[in-house]
């Protein structure tokens, strides 16, 4: 039966032909400078609709379509069948064991506005993994990926609860209405979101993973998702920031179920330029402006590589440009903006490191060259000399020259 399902997911795509599909540029029309502020205000928000691939987004696919494949190729198999037996079991109290074994998890970690959730969404819509799978011997209904929210909680109970409710969304099923029914306990709604997620989810994708950090349910939620994998031999993708990151390497067990992507803010290279580029291009504002090296180097330093920052950026520096009838983009908006709208992300762009020249290297000078030297540079000795001649004070002649600090024994 695997067969039937994976002839219907999307072949995978590769170079040239995945960035056009992963690319999303909506729409311009160049006359609606020409609109009224009103009308350029209002469809200016394509801005936040932009997407432009990097390497990233081709790491992501490959990673979900991949960990979509190995979930598929269990379905239907003798294995899969005995699984659903014992599933069975647990769903009515009883003992049951794991027969299928585990197939992969895996997490996507960066830190927060960089994109990785929009790339999710991207490789999700080009493997078309919210288009339910049918197959016509031993109908079925398969829901390829699943995406849910990790509970702020981190509550078991809401997760699996959670889980099937998106099931009943995509397929028209009632398991959900069935759980709350029967006043499940969470032993058995383990059982009973396994068997759902066996019989009708490829790959299961949890965002906003960092909520496990501070929870006193995070351990349990973790221990509850591969008590899943190993139940019903599906992949499952953590989605969060770096400080999961800390979580998963506190012990072995929970760092083999982390082994995946990490990935930090853009660095200043073409792949950002060309987004610079693609954003500027949706001009709103009255008058036509220079793209400069100068323009993309100030776009990186004050958004330190974020995409999210970058886009608000540019976005309301349009804004406040029409807004204010200045009609033009130069640095004198951009630093406004900058200050204003961004003034509570400041402390979170990380900047360029300024370069730092090496120290020049400290010459040797000889005594004949030491007594060429002006007046100014005046050794220890020297002066006290000239004080024992003058018979003024050699303390205040060195505090004319160094901070004396004197202390009473």
């Amino acid at each position: 039966m695997h067969k039937q399902i994976i002839e219907q997911v999307p072949h995978m795509l590769a170079g040239d032909e995945l960035m056009n599909a992963l690319r999303v540029r909506p729409e311009y029309n160049p006359n609606i400078i020409h609109a009224t502020a009103t009308e350029r205000l209002m469809s200016m928000s394509d801005i936040y609709n932009i997407y432009e691939p990097s390497q990233m987004s081709v790491q992501i696919y490959s990673k979900l379509y991949l960990g979509l494949l190995r979930s598929l190729q269990k379905k239907g198999t003798k294995m899969a069948v005995l699984q659903q037996i014992e599933n069975r079991q647990a769903v009515l109290g009883a003992d049951y064991n794991s027969v299928l074994g585990g197939c992969d998890s895996f997490t996507i970690i960066g830190e927060s506005g960089i994109g990785k959730s929009r790339a999710v969404s991207r490789a999700i819509s080009i493997m078309q993994g919210e288009k339910v799978v049918v197959t016509e011997q031993q109908y079925l209904k398969l829901l390829p990926v699943c995406v849910v929210q990790c509970p702020f909680d981190s509550s078991v109970k809401g997760m699996l609860i959670e889980i099937l409710r998106k099931v009943d969304e995509a397929l028209g099923s009632r398991y959900h209405e069935g759980a709350l029914r029967a006043r499940m306990t969470t032993d058995m709604l383990i059982g009973s979101v396994s068997q759902t997620c066996l019989n009708h989810i490829g790959l299961l994708i949890v965002d906003e993973i960092q909520n496990v950090v501070n929870s006193k349910n995070g351990r349990n939620l973790v221990g509850a998702l591969t008590q899943l994998i190993n139940n019903s031999g599906i992949s499952i993708c953590m989605v969060g920031t770096p400080e999961s990151a800390i979580f998963f390497e506190s012990q072995m067990y929970l760092a083999r179920r982390s082994l995946g992507l990490r990935f930090g803010s853009m660095k200043y290279d073409d792949c950002f330029r060309n987004l610079c580029r693609t954003l500027l291009s949706y001009r709103y504002v009255g008058e036509p402006f220079d793209i400069t090296e100068g323009m993309l180097r100030w776009l990186h330093d004050h958004c330190g590589g974020n995409v999210s920052a970058l886009v608000s950026l540019i976005h309301d520096a349009q804004e406040n440009a029409i807004i204010n009838g200045y009609e033009k983009i130069d640095m004198t908006v951009l630093n406004s903006v900058y200050n204003k709208n961004l003034s509570f992300l400041h402390d979170y762009i990380r900047k360029e490191d300024p370069i730092v020249l090496p120290k020049p290297k400290k010459q040797k000078i000889s005594v004949s060259e030491r007594r060429s030297l002006t007046p100014d540079v005046i050794s220890m000795v020297e002066m006290i000399r000239r004080a024992k001649v003058s018979g003024s004070d050699v303390m205040q002649s060195i505090r004319t020259v160094i901070t004396v600090e004197e202390v009473a024994i």
